[in-house]
């Protein structure tokens, strides 16, 4: 059995071999830094203020998700779903109610789609404006997170009314959704989108155009195609460097290929362009969501499902574009009511380990900025 020594050993960095020993040092970033957003830490070797190496080290909030799901009917691991990413649950209730959907082979009626369709736009919204004002916060920017946490309420407001939470969701269920929604749901969505459109023009003047908010973000945390690639970057972060791939579009899902809406990209891959593409965003899930609203059909929100489900012996993959990129769970079934196994792949995970070749090199403020704009939740990674 290993001793604490022993374990404490693999994650000692060796020295560049190129700079003087007396001249570096290390650092713990986290896991209780305020910028890390969780219990991420980060081991630095620095060479005054520069960042020589960066090693991730996770596992303070593992929580065995993907064995718990082993050991429970596929109901009842539903609500762990909203417990990975819990900026953004809806998109994994979607997920991996469509695995058994494919799995099963059930029928999801046209309604329901629609309905997860809006509310996980919406919840896309509300993981966006959380990012957003907790960025410039650990830029030093005090303001903003006022004007996206009040814009983030408006939202929260609506989906409390027909999920009954405000952050880890459970509210889609295997053939739709556990309730529908009304008159006065789509009355205040409409209003919502309004209003949203109209703040966009304080981000832009408090923000955007801000001179210090740029000398921070601007070629900072430059991540190439290339780069991108290898380390299997999905979402915002592979956007900002150019490549236009979302799941919504690449390979559609639910009703998203009804919908017209564009994918934003940046152009150098730097941390400004993260941020322009999350901004975008946001307005093309307000294109999705009104287009819904006024395709909205009638009919059931929940489609026919046995009470005792048995899943049939195989496997499935499902794959959904959430808030930080390519969520997709991949199940087999050996029979009965249990998985034998899921293996879930999340977007922070491949999204941070791109960091230990993005912080060579860098200034430790600098490194703040460029992992703020990777929009990782630990909690997600640690699953």
């Amino acid at each position: 059995m290993e001793t604490a020594k022993e374990q404490a050993a693999q994650y000692t960095l060796e020295p560049a071999t190129d700079i003087p020993k007396s001249n570096h040092y290390y650092l713990n970033m986290g896991p209780q830094h305020p910028s890390t957003h969780g219990v991420l830490r980060v081991l630095l070797e620095m060479d005054g203020e520069y960042v020589i190496k960066a090693q991730p080290v996770l596992g303070y909030g593992h929580r065995m998700h993907e064995k718990m799901a082993e050991h429970k009917n596929w109901m009842a691991f539903m609500p762990n779903t909203g417990r990975m990413d819990y900026a953004a649950a809806l998109p994994f209730n979607h997920g991996y109610a469509a695995l058994f959907e494919r799995l099963c082979n059930i029928e999801v009626p046209e309604r329901a789609e629609y309905i997860r369709v809006i509310t996980s736009e919406l919840n896309r919204l509300v993981s966006h404006h959380l990012w957003l004002g907790a960025f410039l916060l650990d830029l030093g920017a005090f303001t903003p997170i006022l004007y996206t946490f009040d814009d983030r309420e408006q939202v929260l407001d609506i989906l409390e009314d027909i999920t009954g939470s405000r952050l880890t969701y459970c509210y889609f269920r295997v053939g739709g959704v556990c309730k529908d929604i009304d008159d006065k749901f789509v009355e205040r969505t409409r209003a919502y989108i309004k209003r949203q459109r109209e703040r966009f023009k304080v981000y832009n003047e408090l923000v955007t155009g801000n001179i210090i908010f740029l000398k921070r973000v601007e070629g900072v945390g430059i991540i190439s195609p290339e780069m991108a690639r290898r380390y299997g970057a999905t979402g915002p972060v592979v956007r900002g460097s150019g490549i236009a791939y979302d799941i919504r579009k690449a390979e559609p899902y639910s009703v998203y290929d009804r919908f017209d809406f564009e994918i934003p990209t940046g152009t150098t891959g730097d941390s400004l362009d993260r941020y322009l593409v999350r901004l975008e965003e946001m307005e093309q899930s307000l294109r999705i969501i009104e287009q819904a609203l006024e395709q909205l059909p009638d009919g059931p929100y929940l489609g026919k499902v046995p009470k005792k489900l048995k899943l049939p012996t195989g496997d499935a993959n499902f794959a959904v574009e959430a808030a930080r990129g390519e969520l997709s769970y991949y199940l087999v079934s050996g029979g009965g009511d249990m998985p034998y196994r899921l293996k879930i792949r999340v977007p922070s995970y491949s999204n941070l380990s791109l960091l230990p070749e993005l912080a060579q090199g860098m200034l430790i403020a600098d490194l703040v900025a460029a992992m703020g704009s990777l929009d990782l939740v630990i909690p997600e990674i640690d699953r």
